[in-house]
């Protein structure tokens, strides 16, 4: 099973952000919390990164922005909603995993 580059460099980023030692007090208490804090990050990221691409597009038509930056900006983007739904899936097939699991 090949695995998507982008879903690695996901896991890689959560492991980080996980293996951080600044993380609050209270923070091995409530791990469902942590990830959902994450995804809602990650979420957030692209909604953003989306949004800026958005802007520069439009500024580019009115004149106002170069060509290369919307490129840029539609390119992260792009490889950011990629990550999202790329996690989303691995979620989703974890979780019909457990559902398959006999009791």
């Amino acid at each position: 099973m090949a695995l998507d580059p982008t879903a690695l460099r996901a896991y890689a980023q959560a492991a980080q952000q996980a293996a951080r030692p600044s993380a609050p007090s209270g923070a091995d208490d409530h791990p469902a919390a942590d990830f959902a804090a994450m995804v809602g990050n990650a979420v957030n990221t692209a909604e953003s990164q989306l949004q800026s691409a958005e802007n520069l597009s439009n500024g580019y038509a009115m004149g106002t922005s170069d060509l290369v930056d919307v490129v840029t900006a539609m390119a992260a983007a792009e490889v950011q909603l990629e990550t999202v739904v790329s996690v989303r899936d691995q979620v989703i097939k974890a979780y019909q995993e457990i559902l398959r699991m006999p009791i």
